[in-house]
């Protein structure tokens, strides 16, 4: 049996073959749970991977795996009606340099951020013109805590 420690791409892990505890049938609480949640958990806890299975999971562009992906979890059995109806905007917080004064560390996050909206910008422009329900913005961090936000 192998074991994904430090692999936090959700996609690998399942069509991989990586031991994988299945949480994909909580996926309908959280879709009630409101429009911004905040996760704090210890480190090495599953965050990046959690975000990672809500980003495949929601995402249009992947809407063509959804069965090969998500067949046999739970949720694959029995999706939601928002299963990859999303363009899904991802901000990876780890890149941004922590290092230097508050303009420093503004203008990297600044960067970053922008960076993505270019790239997200580009790969929308290859997308189906299917209109999704709005964009899901996920947020994650090497400290203890990750955000989701949606936006309908």
């Amino acid at each position: 049996m192998k074991f994904p420690y430090g692999i936090a791409d959700f996609q690998t892990v399942v069509r991989s073959g990586y031991f994988y505890v299945d949480r994909t049938s909580l996926i309908p609480a959280i879709e009630e749970a409101g429009q911004q949640l905040l996760f704090l958990r210890p480190r090495r806890f599953g965050k990046s991977l959690l975000l990672s299975m809500l980003e495949h999971y929601y995402d249009l562009a992947r809407a063509d795996q959804f069965q090969q992906t998500f067949g046999h979890l739970a949720i694959g059995r029995a999706p939601t009606e928002l299963r990859s109806q999303y363009f899904v905007l991802k901000w990876d917080c780890s890149m941004v340099s922590s290092q230097g004064n508050i303009e420093t560390l503004s203008q990297s996050l600044y960067e970053h951020i922008n960076k993505e909206i270019v790239r997200f910008n580009e790969k929308g422009k290859a997308r189906s013109p299917s209109r999704p329900r709005g964009h899901w913005a996920f947020c994650y961090t090497h400290h203890s805590q990750f955000t989701i936000h949606h936006s309908p």
